[in-house]
């Protein structure tokens, strides 16, 4: 496929973030496209400073579903001398460069199109200097032949309710940085995006689907502590909790957030609480608080690199270890981890399954860029949302005899009772306990209560494999296959699907539980591979280092630790690289 023949476009925006509108910028032309009937697909970095530094979103637009942010940009917008300087070098051939002629005077370049256009000026000629974005919204509206009428609309969603005078004003500007286009320039883009019929599609964010698969589930009670990237799920749950008779509660700190998870809970209710890498590292004592106490709960943790505060804005897969292991001792949890924008919506359900049938806490493993990027998805499907129910005392059954609340069983879940239920009171100590509640210390009590709350992990594989929480795709005959997870799977799809289009086959299998890890079936997956790539946004190979202790035999690792996502191209070279060497390797045993 050339170029020309390609119908999908990565367009980069950048600036200063300190005077605002970047990323609504992005924004703004992806709701565009996707009202066109486009599926698009961003991508951003932000400053961690309240105020100031460099912001980027990304915008990936195209007839047909992307899995990925893109390559190589087609177009740059930038409203700055550091947009420029930053990104300048990944426009491909023939690709435009729109900048704001008021702040810079890039060189002409034969091999790029130049666009400069004085957006601040534009601005200030309809009376609405802030409106500068919405004029470029305008601008690239008419660059990649979009409709106006399209924009239109979106602008009228967005800002319509904040007055009819803020209205008229962008729609003013959108309409200014579009005719100015029309006027002042004689040769066309190069590149165009194709309308469609309006396709059922739902554009969100990766936190926004988290939270309504929260509510589908439903999740009743949320208390967190706004971290980025986490707090859009909270803002988003205060807004839709009380509608539906819930409660979302600002708690002081990450550890509180999680105790009243944990309250809740007890009482009975469907409860949640989302953070990040450093307030994970802060709810670990609760964690093992509701191992022990068998209290269901989940714990949603958005990964952004540290260690410490690191990188708040930026991308990372490095809490997989402080998941699975978090926590004092032995705790064992169940920990999922969804794969794409859409998956959040369906995994955030199977983890208040898991966490309420099993009676433990799930940890569900989200990342920065699969939670703030907008994507196209289809609607959700809600035949597929089940609810899993809490295995509860019954009093007219089960009340002959002294209530044992973590009664010894061969499946390792004890009925629970609620607060209030006749001859259903216990205690839930954070000491280990008898089976009535009682503290106790005796060795073989401990032993015998780390055994059962260890069984219920294994218990949990059956419905592991009923809800088919994998994803498994590619030629399952191929020498080399891919392992990995989380949202790494977007670009392995394209790298994948472009690598047997040159003749190069390959297998890929994504777990959605890391804990218990479906170890049968990834011992089938991986039997008679000769190569198996695991590419993970980490520095040391946390999945490959998990998979190699428990299998035995060498992954190749492809890590990425920049705080960016993988790009198709990074995964397509590392299968060129590795079929390289199993070929060679071929040749000189013949």
């Amino acid at each position: 496929m050339t170029d020309s023949d390609r119908q999908d476009r990565v367009v980069r925006i950048g600036g200063d973030s300190a005077k605002g509108g970047i990323v609504l910028t992005g924004e703004t032309l992806a709701r565009i496209a996707a009202l066109s009937g486009l599926e698009v697909y961003t991508t951003r970095t932000i400053p961690a400073e309240i105020k100031g530094g460099h912001v980027m979103i990304q915008v990936r637009a195209a007839p047909y579903p992307l899995t990925s942010q893109g390559d190589d940009l087609d177009m740059l917008l930038a409203y700055d001398q550091e947009t420029y300087d930053r990104y300048y070098s990944l426009l491909k051939p023939g690709a435009v460069l729109v900048y704001n002629s008021n702040e810079l005077r890039p060189p002409e370049n034969g091999d790029i199109v130049h666009y400069g256009l004085p957006l601040d000026q534009i601005a200030k000629s309809v009376g609405f200097s802030r409106g500068w974005n919405i004029v470029a919204v305008g601008a690239l509206v008419k660059l990649f032949d979009l409709r106006l009428d399209k924009a239109n609309e979106v602008i009228t969603r967005q800002l319509g309710r904040k007055g009819a005078d803020v209205l008229k004003s962008n729609l003013l500007a959108l309409e200014a940085g579009y005719k100015y286009v029309e006027d002042h320039f004689s040769k066309e883009s190069p590149y165009h995006l194709p309308s469609r019929p309006p396709v059922d599609r739902l554009t969100l964010s990766g936190n926004q689907a988290l939270a309504m698969g929260a509510l589908a589930a439903g999740c009743k009670f949320y208390a967190g502590y706004p971290i980025t990237p986490a707090s859009d799920i909270m803002e988003f749950l205060a807004a839709e909790l009380p509608k539906v008779g819930g409660t979302m509660v600002q708690a002081e700190d990450e550890m509180a957030a999680l105790a009243m998870v944990l309250g809740a809970s007890f009482a009975g209710t469907r409860a949640m609480t989302a953070t990040s890498g450093p307030g994970l590292d802060l709810m670990s004592e609760l964690i093992g608080h509701g191992v022990m106490t068998e209290t269901p709960c989940v714990v949603v943790d958005v990964q952004r690199c540290g260690p410490s505060t690191g990188m708040p804005t930026k991308v990372s897969q490095g809490d997989l270890r402080a998941a699975l292991y978090g926590s004092h001792d032995d705790t064992p949890r169940i920990v999922v981890a969804p794969v794409s924008v859409e998956d959040c919506f369906y995994q955030i359900i199977h983890a208040f399954n898991l966490a309420e049938k099993y009676q433990t806490p799930v940890i569900f493993l989200s990342d920065q860029d699969m939670s703030v990027r907008v994507q196209t998805i289809p609607p959700f499907d809600l035949s597929r949302v089940h609810i899993e129910p809490r295995i509860l005392y019954k009093p007219d059954e089960d009340g002959s005899g002294p209530y044992e609340r973590y009664h010894v069983t061969d499946s390792g879940i004890s009925p629970m009772s609620l607060p209030g239920m006749p001859g259903g009171q216990y205690t839930a100590e954070g000491l280990e306990h008898h089976p009535d509640g009682s503290p106790g210390f005796e060795p073989d009590l401990h032993q015998m209560m780390m055994e059962k709350r260890a069984r219920k992990l294994e218990g949990a594989l059956p419905d592991i494999e009923r809800w088919q929480m994998w994803e498994e795709f590619g030629d399952p005959d191929a020498p080399v296959a891919i392992m990995g997870w989380g949202s790494t799977i977007g670009p392995v799809r394209e790298a994948v699907a472009r690598a047997a289009q040159n003749g190069m086959a390959v297998a890929v299998f994504y777990p959605k539980v890391l804990a218990p890890l479906p170890a049968g079936r990834i011992a089938r997956f991986i039997e008679n591979r000769q190569a198996i790539i695991v590419p993970e946004m980490n520095m040391t190979g946390q999945f490959a280092d998990i998979l190699t202790v428990r299998f035995n035999r060498p992954f190749i690792r492809l890590n990425k630790y920049r705080g960016h996502p993988f790009r198709a191209s990074e995964i397509y070279a590392k299968i060129q690289e590795v079929y390289e060497s199993v070929i060679e390797r071929e040749r000189v045993i013949a």
